[in-house]
Formats: structure tokens, sequence, C-alpha cells
């Protein structure tokens, strides 16, 4: 991938849109520039890992391995999502791991030395990098709440219109909206905390209830308002 190319990926990111040329050149941006082919680790069962990364393209399975040596699925992280250290701490991931998922991804990574250098020196890129983890955290406080509080049917319908949000952000949602379908029933089930079988059958019924089509390719929920009401989403 040409310069000119990882720049442009890199200005897809909100956190980097407003910086100049001399800027981009300034901060080495294009240096911290890598690619990962799909199944590749991008880190694995980490501890003391010092990197901050930004997802430019593709998607990233975010895990780990429990005891009897199976492979958890905690997040899947999409293009324009943070991932790593993103408290810029060294000690918090836990043995987690970071993988390629479906396809090869463009990622922008930092030691976190060197981020905080640069929040150093840009306090407007502080500002936004808070608000970047502001909201991943609310995220994960949302899920949290839902695991404990809403039974399995709800927090499908939950998951599902969170992806029409993360989809969205940049435009009003419509009643109707199609998202690609990068998710297996699997990994719905282990990130909404059930069973293949439980997420297979209750997608079943939404498909029933005409409020979603799904498809290998696609996922396409057909009133978005009335998915809003099921999952009592406010």
């Amino acid at each position: 991938m040409s310069s000119v190319d990882k720049m442009l990926l890199i200005r897809n990111y909100d956190l980097w849109s407003h910086l100049s040329d001399q800027e981009y050149i300034d901060l080495d941006l294009i240096h911290n520039f890598i690619e990962t082919p799909k199944g590749n680790y991008v880190y694995f069962v980490a501890f003391n890992h010092n990197k901050l990364y930004f997802l430019k393209e593709g998607y990233i399975r975010i895990g780990y391995i429990d005891d009897e040596g199976n492979e958890i699925v905690k997040e899947i992280i999409q293009r324009g999502e943070i991932f790593g250290q993103i408290t810029l701490e060294r000690e918090n991931l836990h043995g987690e791991f970071a993988q390629a998922y479906k396809a090869d991804v463009s990622i922008c990574a930092f030691t976190i030395p060197d981020f905080h250098r640069l929040l150093q020196s840009r306090p407007e890129l502080a500002l936004k990098y808070s608000k970047l983890v502001g909201h991943k955290v609310r995220h994960i406080e949302n899920r949290l709440i839902n695991l404990l509080n809403k039974d399995v049917k709800t927090r499908l319908v939950n998951f599902l219109y969170q992806l029409v949000q993360l989809q969205s952000s940049e435009r009003k949602i419509s009643s109707v909206l199609c998202l690609p379908n990068y998710l297996t029933h699997e990994d719905i089930a282990q990130l909404i905390g059930s069973s293949r079988q439980t997420v297979t059958t209750l997608i079943n019924e939404l498909v029933t209830e005409g409020l979603l089509q799904y498809n290998r390719r696609q996922i396409c929920i057909t009133d978005v308002n009335k998915i809003q009401k099921t999952g009592n989403v406010v």
C-alpha cells in the first residue's frame, strides 16, 4: 500500500481527520501503520503489552483462552474503533488476544510512551481521545447491564440495535437498515452470553415476526423503531 493510500485510510479516522499534511509528516503517523493478514494475531495472550491500536479497515476479534483451551470472544472490533491498552497502562489486558477476523486488517499502532508524548503535544487530540474512551466505556457498561438484567431475546435485540447505531453514527437511522454480516451465530452467542442454539432460535423468531432478514452476507433490520421498542432501548 502506498503512502498516499495509508494517509487516506488514517484520515478516515475522526481522531486524525483535521490534521494538515505537514502535521501528518511531523507526527510520523504513516510509520505507525501496519497491516495484518486474515487469521493472524495482532497480539496473543497479552499481559505486559505496551501498545494502543486504531482499526482503519477490517475486523478484529478480542478474546481470551479459557482453562480448557477454548477461545472465548469478548468483543469484535469494527473500523474506527480502538483496542489494546486503551487506558494507557501496561498491565490491564489480562491475557487477551487480538486477531484479524474475516479479512486482512489495517491498523495504526502506537507504543504507550509515544502516544503519551503525542497527546501532550496535541491537547485537541487528547480531548478527542478521552471522548473515544468514554464512548467505549459506556458501551461496555451497557453490555454488562444487559447481561445482568435482560433476558436473552432482549439482549439479542439490544445487540442488533447497537450494530445499527454503529453503522449509522454519521447519518439518521432509517426505518429499514442493512448491515454487513461479519458475525456467526456462535460469535453473537458469546457476545450476548448465550448459546449458539438459543441465538439461532431467536433469530428465526425475529425473522418470523418480520423484524429481521438474515443471511450470510447481511443482516437487514426491517423495522428499526420496532426493534428499538422490543429491546427497551431508549
